[in-house]
């Protein structure tokens, strides 16, 4: 009987809390949501199943010596998973819609208003009593409203390592619901004739500057914001490797293989922060609503940012693609082709928006630079 009891005492269905058990189910339903509804798979498919992982009872994985923790520590706690993917997404970016127009680049800056309101409005809720978030943690929180993950992942593990898993599945969550938080914001803010404007056809952009613009701003943004090299040094360095044309191997690497691997690894070691006591708490409500909200402000700065160009522009832009801001790339760019061709079926705006989206990225690089300099 003793020995019974002692099986039955060691087991996880004994030691179970209800904490334990509701995030099993929150980590079920990231998985429901990754599998059969799609939002953001490759992220939210191995942070769900991390999720379960770190919260099975007795298991230890995402504690001490546990797996989990191991993946954290070498490529959350150092930075390294989130850079060495922002070096990804520099080798998928293409700079010339932003270099062909470069007024896109004011679009880009707009929508990172969010990221700053957002930080305003967790210290006024701060200091009403509503939540208990310090000035580094309103920071982190704010930077959702770039929509940017691993831009958010980077800023939590500087100034707010404990809400780290809250933020990053906030930030994936709202960047997988572009095409619902969106064009309600875009149909709000524009009249039906300015959704219908046409814009004229790209200039071609030349080899040489597509090489030489990501060296030129990694240099005179780094030498006015050291604490942005890193995000955007490993974004330069990326579309470097994929415009010389000379390392077409490490850039196919680093487009494939490496940002795969890395992504798994990432992921689960994000689900490895998403531990009951951990995210089971009030201010986690406030991570989730205050993401949406800098999220919406982001974009509504961005559609009236445009709108302002317009006023003193002779070549009028198109004020949808200033939701394309927000660093969700390239889902934010499709989302606004997509309310663009409802209004005008010759309305093709895809490669338009691309440029405010790539603006998005540096402007959410340089955001996630300034308040780790200032708060960090």
């Amino acid at each position: 009987m003793e020995l019974l009891n002692s099986i039955w005492i060691n087991t996880g269905l004994y030691q179970l809390t209800w904490g334990q058990g509701i995030m099993l189910l929150i980590g079920i339903l990231l998985l429901f949501l990754a599998i059969v509804k799609k939002f953001e798979p490759l992220l939210l498919l191995p942070i769900g199943f991390g999720t379960i992982l770190s919260n099975i009872p007795g298991a230890n994985l995402a504690v001490d010596s546990g797996i989990l923790h191991i993946f954290y520590q070498v490529g959350i706690e150092s930075g390294a998973f989130p850079l060495i993917i922002f070096m990804g997404v520099g080798a998928l970016t293409d700079f010339g819609p932003l270099l062909s127009n470069p007024k896109t680049l004011l679009l880009g800056a707009a929508a990172q208003f969010g990221i700053f309101t957002t930080l305003l409005g967790a210290v006024f809720l701060t200091a009403v009593g509503v939540f208990d978030f310090s000035l580094q943690d309103a920071a982190a929180i704010g930077i959702i409203g770039g929509a940017d993950g691993p831009t958010s992942i980077y800023v939590a593990s500087k100034l707010s390592p404990e809400l780290l898993g809250a933020i990053a599945v906030a930030s994936y969550s709202y960047m997988a619901l572009v095409p619902l938080i969106q064009p309600p914001i875009m149909r709000a803010l524009t009249t039906k004739k300015e959704r219908q404007i046409e814009m004229v056809q790209l200039r071609h952009v030349s080899k040489t500057e597509k090489i030489v613009f990501p060296i030129m701003f990694l240099i005179l943004i780094a030498l006015l914001l050291p604490d942005a090299a890193p995000l955007l040094g490993m974004f330069a360095f990326g579309n470097l490797m994929k415009e010389s044309g000379v390392v077409d191997r490490l850039s196919d690497t680093v487009q494939n293989a490496l940002i795969n691997i890395v992504t798994i690894f990432l992921g689960l070691a994000v689900g490895s922060k998403l531990m009951a006591d951990s995210f089971l708490r009030f201010d986690t409500i406030g991570i989730l609503l205050l993401g949406m909200f800098a999220f919406a402000i982001g974009t509504a700065c961005g559609l009236l940012m445009a709108k302002i160009i317009n006023l003193f522009s002779k070549n009028k832009i198109n004020p949808l693609i200033g939701s394309a801001g927000v660093s969700a790339v390239p889902m934010a760019a499709r989302v606004t082709n997509k309310v663009g061709l409802e209004a005008n079926p010759n309305n093709f705006l895809l490669m338009h928006a691309m440029g405010p989206n790539v603006a998005g990225v540096i402007g959410s690089a340089i955001a996630a630079g300034i308040m780790i300099q200032f708060l960090g």
